[in-house]
C-alpha cells in the first residue's frame, strides 16, 4: 500500500483544543484508521509544522477523503505528500529499461 507524509499545523482553534484535551490528537489519529489511514508514525515537531505522520492508505483517493473530512473541522491544517519506498525507489525509477 502507498506511503504518505503528513506534515500537520494546528488552527487557534486546534491549539485551544490539543491544550484542554491533548488526547484529542489520538483520537483523531483513531478517526483516520476509521477512513482508511493507517497510522505509522506520528511525531510532534518544532517549525512551521506541529506534527508528522507517515500513514498507509490504499489510495489517493482515500488520502483527500482524510485531508478533507479532518481540515473541515477547522482545526488543522494539513500537507499531503505521497512518498515511495527507497527499494522501490531505486528498483523501479532507476532500473535498466527493457
Amino acid at each position: 500500500m502507498p506511503y504518505y507524509v503528513l506534515l500537520t499545523k494546528l488552527t487557534e482553534q486546534g491549539r485551544k483544543t490539543v491544550k484542554s484535551k491533548p488526547e484529542r490528537v489520538r483520537e483523531v489519529n483513531k478517526e483516520g484508521t476509521e477512513m482508511g489511514a493507517k497510522l505509522i508514525a506520528q511525531y510532534a515537531t518544532l517549525g512551521p509544522y506541529d506534527f508528522v505522520s507517515i500513514v498507509e492508505a490504499e489510495s489517493n483517493e482515500v488520502m483527500i477523503k482524510v485531508s478533507v473530512e479532518l481540515g473541515a473541522r477547522g482545526t488543522l491544517e494539513m500537507m499531503t505528500l505521497p512518498a515511495l519506498e527507497i527499494d522501490k525507489f531505486i528498483g523501479n525509477v532507476w532500473a535498466p529499461r527493457r
